[in-house]
C-alpha cells in the first residue's frame, strides 16, 4: 500500500488545494493530510489567521474523497512523528518548497513537487475580500 503525505494549513479552501490534493492522491494507494492546528498558524502567519478553525478544516478536508485520513499537529517535532509513524512512499510539496528545508524528509522514499496554481492561495482571497470591503 503506497501512502502519499500532504500537509499544511489548509485555510480557505480553494482550487489550488484540490489540485494538490487530487495530484498527491494519484500518486499512491493513501492520502494522509497534516494541517497546521490554530496556534501554530497564528504563530507562522499572524493573529488573524487561521480564517477558519482546525476542526473545521479537519471536517472539511477529511470530507474530500481524495483524501483518506486527517491529523492535526502542533509543532515541527510532531510532524515529523507522525510522518515518521506512517512512512510514506512519497510526499508531495507545493514548489514553493524546491530547495527549502523539508521536516520529514528522511522518513519518505520519494519527493515530489506540485506546480502551485498562481492565481489561487489563501492570501489572495484574503486580501481580496478585504479590498472588496
Amino acid at each position: 500500500m503506497n501512502i502519499v503525505w500532504v500537509n499544511g494549513c489548509f485555510d480557505l479552501l480553494h482550487k489550488g488545494h484540490l489540485e494538490l490534493l487530487k495530484f498527491a492522491k494519484s500518486k499512491g494507494d493513501l492520502l494522509y493530510v497534516g494541517i497546521d492546528s490554530d496556534a501554530r498558524i497564528r504563530i507562522r502567519k499572524g493573529n488573524n489567521r487561521p480564517i477558519q478553525n482546525e476542526n473545521t478544516r479537519f471536517e472539511i478536508l477529511s470530507s474530500l474523497e481524495y483524501v483518506d485520513k486527517v491529523m492535526i499537529y502542533d509543532t515541527d517535532y510532531q510532524l515529523e512523528c507522525l510522518i515518521q509513524d506512517f512512512a510514506p512512499t512519497m510526499m508531495v510539496l507545493g514548489s514553493d518548497y524546491v530547495n527549502k528545508p523539508i521536516l520529514g524528509i528522511q522518513y519518505c522514499e520519494k519527493i515530489t513537487f506540485f506546480d502551485r496554481l498562481e492565481d489561487y492561495s489563501t492570501t489572495l482571497t484574503i486580501e481580496k475580500i478585504n479590498n472588496s470591503l
